[in-house]
């Protein structure tokens, strides 16, 4: 299984990170030192923003690549391969929809910033996006901001997280996906994309197979990764929908699951 093995590709949070946000670098850096070795890459698959996702490995984040963004923001090691741009009349009828329900708040991710308009989101959660987009900026109209946009980042209430899903795939599901990470956390990306199809640009540039690649996840938004990967582990605390999608079980997040098993994988 060592030398079959020729991507690995991770979620984030609740996955590859411990609840307390922090992951055991030591113990990756020995796991990652070999994979190199072996020619096998590192992808880090989420869908909070790139710029986040590279803080947690500054030393050598050019030297991992990255499926941002739920899919929509790929970065080979040092360059950008794709970004999968949200037309600008879609972005506007998504920010009507989303002024109907005073409870959704959102903010507007981009490829060069997140931006929040003020108004349509609280201090108090803009400082808790603050955490999962570090580019983040105040603005009076989004629909004056000059970017691409690739994804709407949304919060409700999280007992109300499925009944904001319906509402919002009625809407606007025939040009938006719409997806869910739990705890009330609303992603909106271009229909078509997913942690997938990124996965699938990383592995035709190259030249590998699905089958060549393991993918661990916890979420809604990690489905369809963990069905394209050969092997496919969900982590302990995934719900019951996420565990059936997945090949395998390992630990938990907070039980480092993801090195674990990555130990066993490369027999380290």
């Amino acid at each position: 299984m060592n030398d079959s093995i020729k991507l690995v590709a991770t979620d984030m949070d609740g996955t590859f990170l411990r609840s307390v946000i922090t992951y055991d670098e030591e113990r990756f850096k020995k796991i990652f030192s070999h994979m190199q070795k072996i020619g096998c890459q590192f992808v880090v698959a989420s869908g909070n923003q790139y710029y986040q996702l590279r803080d947690f490995f500054t030393d050598y984040h050019e030297k991992i690549s990255f499926v941002a963004e739920n899919g929509t923001f790929v970065k080979a090691h040092d360059k950008i391969i794709f970004t999968a741009e949200i037309p600008i009349e879609v972005v506007i009828n998504a920010i009507n929809v989303c002024a109907e329900y005073p409870e959704i708040e959102y903010v507007l991710n981009g490829v060069k910033c997140a931006y929040a308009q003020r108004g349509c989101i609280t201090q108090e959660n803009f400082d808790l996006m603050s955490i999962y987009c570090h580019r983040m900026k105040w603005v009076d109209d989004l629909k004056s901001v000059n970017d691409k946009f690739l994804k709407f980042g949304i919060f409700v209430p999280a007992e109300k997280t499925d009944f904001y899903c319906e509402i919002l795939h009625k809407n606007l599901g025939d040009k938006i996906h719409v997806t869910t990470s739990g705890h009330g956390s609303i992603d909106m990306i271009l229909k078509g994309c997913n942690k997938a199809v990124g996965l699938k640009k990383l592995i035709d540039l190259w030249k590998i197979s699905p089958d060549q690649c393991v993918a661990f996840g916890d979420g809604g938004n990690d489905l369809e990764m963990l069905k394209f990967c050969g092997l496919s582990y969900a982590v302990d605390n995934a719900p019951d929908n996420v565990k059936a999608a997945a090949k395998n079980i390992c630990p938990s997040n907070d039980d480092d699951g993801v090195l674990v098993t990555l130990e066993k994988i490369f027999e380290i």
